[in-house]
C-alpha cells in the first residue's frame, strides 16, 4: 500500500468517525448539541482537522442526510422485495419508511427538516437522494392509476408518509392508530 493510499484510508476513517459521532450526539441530544467544538472533543481531533473534512455543521448535516438516504433506500428495497403483490409491496414500503423515521429521528431531520445544503428535485440533486426517491417510485409507480404520472403520485405518497412521520413524532397523532392510518393510506391512494 502506498503512502497516498494509507492517507486516503485514514482520511476516510476520520470522516466516518466524525459522521458517526455527529449522528450519535444528534440522536442523544438533538442537532443543537452538535457543534464542531463538541465533535472535535469527542473524536479527539482538533477543530482544524474536523474543518479539513467539513466546512461546518451544515456540511455535516448534509453528509448525514446522504448516509440516511442510502440507508432508507436499502431498507425500502429490502422490505418490498419480500412482499408478494403490489398492495403488499406498498404496505411494506409505507411501514418501512415510517419505521425508519421513528428509529432514526436525527437522521430523518437531517434528511428532510434541516438545511444540509442539498438540492432536491433538481438536476444537481445528489445520487443518494435520487436513489431514495427511486426506491419509492419502483413500488409506487405501478399503483399510481391510469393517467396518473408515476413521479407525481410518488411525490404525493411520500408527502403523506412524511406528514405521518412528522406528526406522529411530534405527538400530534395518537400512536394506537398508526397501523390503521397506514392501511387507509394504502387503500385510498394505491390503485391495485
Amino acid at each position: 500500500m502506498s503512502v497516498q493510499e494509507r492517507k486516503e484510508r485514514e482520511r476516510a476513517g476520520r470522516e466516518r468517525l466524525i459522521l458517526a459521532t455527529a449522528r450519535e450526539l444528534a440522536e442523544q441530544q438533538g442537532w443543537d448539541a452538535v457543534t464542531t467544538r463538541r465533535l472535535a472533543e469527542r473524536i479527539e481531533y482538533s477543530q482544524p482537522v474536523l474543518y479539513s473534512h467539513f466546512r461546518g455543521k451544515r456540511e455535516i448535516i448534509g453528509a448525514v442526510a446522504l448516509q440516511g438516504a442510502t440507508e432508507l433506500a436499502a431498507e425500502l428495497r429490502a422490505a418490498t422485495s419480500a412482499a408478494d403483490g403490489p398492495r403488499a409491496r406498498v404496505t411494506a414500503l409505507a411501514r418501512a419508511y415510517l419505521d425508519f423515521a421513528e428509529r432514526n429521528p436525527a437522521v430523518y431531520d437531517a434528511m428532510f427538516q434541516l438545511d444540509g445544503g442539498l438540492a432536491f428535485a433538481q438536476e444537481d440533486t445528489p445520487e443518494q437522494l435520487k436513489d431514495a426517491f427511486a426506491a419509492l417510485l419502483e413500488n409506487l409507480g405501478e399503483v399510481a392509476g391510469d393517467g396518473v404520472h408515476p413521479g407525481v403520485f410518488t411525490e404525493l405518497f411520500w408527502a403523506a408518509l412524511h406528514g405521518l412521520a412528522t406528526l406522529t413524532r411530534a405527538g400530534r397523532l395518537p400512536p394506537e392508530y398508526a397501523e390503521r392510518r397506514t392501511r387507509l393510506l394504502v387503500d385510498r391512494l394505491a390503485v391495485v
